[in-house]
């Protein structure tokens, strides 16, 4: 999966050793929002299933973008056959988006009674949670992996699995949600909501009554009451949360996952990419590499900029209207981005001297089928 770069020591990612390496059975897809996590996704889940793995994918994006690319009117929490996969090899492609709180009442209705399951799907404040609760999302997309996973290895539905981590903020909310989640409903806060609803009567003390007190002054009689009956029929899950979240972070670590950072030649989606490789690092969890997407081609040309913009000023000179000097100009910005995309990408690598990297160069328009799909496909396999 990694081979040497001709012009210097810095590790190439080979795509399809990655894709072939039938150990692998979890493709990650990681980084900070807006550099093309959905599309590599896709991307790299289309090239596996046309190299014979039988793929699913996993997309948590709210623009529906790889529903358009794959040809299919719409994306639910079922996995759906993609059409238009070239059969060759004998794999297949389906893909799927992650309905949050569909999986959350999954996970209530798979642990608890049908009774427990109707009392808590029922509850105002688990119907918030369930929807829109920080970190939710995230938790929700670790679930339905693991569920996947599961059901991949009892049916062998699957011998590959491409998620499409959530937007968010900080890529490291991506690894960090399940243990917040799991704290939160186990937390002391919500311990103390549940204490009166199953505990004796002592300990509805003078000082749990300030607090219900004050929270009822700042939440309102009702939403307190929600709460509690929430907490109190949702007490016998929590275990199995905690539970579920240590079995999603131990997969996250297990040797079949790799996990593939995604970034723009951008200061910015770099430097999210150092923090997430990183913390990936610390948490001994396997990273595959970096995927630079939509990097800048560079020019066929040996004129460098200063060479362009001293031409372009000797034609002015003569000719303010010049259509060449204004080409010339256009080049020598061409050129400068060009360096300063590949000075980031060196600083990068120069920090992170053992990560392999892919670097995409930018499409002539967006990708919206499965031509354009295997077109990025194609790029990441020639890095090798």
């Amino acid at each position: 999966m990694r081979t040497a770069r001709p012009d210097g020591p810095a590790p190439v990612l080979d795509v399809d050793a990655l894709l072939d390496d039938r150990t692998t059975e979890i493709i990650v897809c990681c980084g900070s929002g807006g550099v093309g996590k959905t599309t590599t996704s896709a991307a790299l889940a289309l090239r596996a299933a046309e190299r014979g793995r039988s793929v699913v994918v996993l997309t948590i994006d709210p623009a529906r973008r790889l529903a358009q690319s794959m040809g299919i009117e719409q994306l639910d929490n079922t996995p759906r056959p993609v059409p238009g996969v070239r059969p060759g090899a004998g794999g297949s492609l389906d893909a799927m988006m992650l309905d949050m709180k569909r999986t959350f009442d999954e996970v209530v209705e798979g642990q608890a009674s049908p009774e427990k399951a109707r009392q808590i799907l029922e509850n105002p404040f688990y119907v918030a949670l369930s929807s829109s609760f920080a970190g939710t999302q995230e938790y929700m997309a670790m679930e339905k992996l693991g569920q996947l996973y599961r059901r991949a290895r009892q049916d062998d539905t699957y011998d590959l699995i491409v998620v499409d981590t959530p937007p968010s903020r900080s890529a490291l909310d991506f690894l960090d949600a399940p243990e917040r989640l799991s704290s939160f409903l186990d937390g002391r806060f919500i311990r103390l909501l549940l204490a009166p609803a199953r505990g004796p009567a002592r300990l509805m003390t003078a000082g749990f009554s300030v607090v219900t007190g004050a929270l009822t002054k700042v939440l309102g009689a009702q939403v307190l009451r929600d709460m509690q009956t929430f907490v109190a029929a949702f007490d016998t899950l929590f275990g199995g949360f905690r539970q579920r979240a240590e079995q999603t972070f131990a997969l996250l670590q297990a040797r079949g996952t790799a996990f593939v950072v995604v970034a723009a030649p951008e200061p910015d989606a770099l430097r999210e990419a150092a923090y997430f490789v990183d913390r990936l690092t610390d948490d001994d969890m396997p990273l595959a590499g970096l995927v630079v997407n939509r990097a800048s081609p560079s020019a066929r040309t040996a004129l460098s900029a200063e060479e362009a913009i001293a031409a372009a000023d000797r034609l002015r000179s003569s000719d303010p209207s010049s259509v060449t000097a204004g080409l010339l100009q256009l080049h020598a910005d061409r050129v400068r981005l060009v360096e300063r995309e590949q000075h980031l990408c060196g600083r990068f690598a120069a920090s992170h001297p053992r990560v392999p990297t892919a670097v995409v160069p930018a499409m002539a328009g967006d990708v919206h089928d499965l031509d354009g799909l295997r077109a990025i496909g194609e790029s990441l396999a020639r890095q090798a």
